[in-house]
């Protein structure tokens, strides 16, 4: 493993203390290249820096006390690979959903490419539908 792949791990473990561990979603820019692509679904068009800043305010609203640990890390060329397990209470609206005050553990599974010692693209993210299940939400496939 390269020094640059051994930083752009270090890079994610900061990232994830700084900005879901302590809340400081104006560190995002820190982390964040201006070309940045946040890719939610191959079918919506990818987020940019401030529409993420704006998803990871959100998220922190509805969880406060969200923590995040890293279960493995692997890192290929430009690219940090990352699964990660969520701890929280849901103590604000989320996706329409008002406050339950559940508690919540939801695997993660992240991929993000890296240029310049910054995030230019990530995918993945929470495993939603377990999320949502666990503040409550009833599916008529389950």
């Amino acid at each position: 493993m390269t020094t640059i792949q051994e930083q752009n791990k270090e890079l994610i473990h900061r990232y994830l203390d700084e900005i879901w561990g302590k809340g400081k979603i104006t560190a995002a820019d820190e982390f964040l290249s201006p070309e940045y692509k946040r890719y939610l679904s191959p079918l919506a068009e990818p987020l940019h820096v401030n529409g993420q800043k704006q998803r990871l305010a959100g998220f922190r609203a509805a969880f406060p006390d969200v923590q995040i640990t890293v279960e493995d890390m692997f890192a290929e060329g430009d690219r940090v690979v990352f699964r990660s397990t969520m701890r929280a209470t849901h103590q604000g609206s989320f996706q329409g959903i008002q406050p339950t005050g559940n508690r919540v553990t939801v695997a993660l599974l992240d991929v993000i490419r890296f240029g310049n010692g910054k995030f230019i693209e990530h995918w993945g993210g929470p495993d939603l539908f377990d999320l949502v299940k666990q503040l409550g939400a009833k599916f008529p496939i389950e």
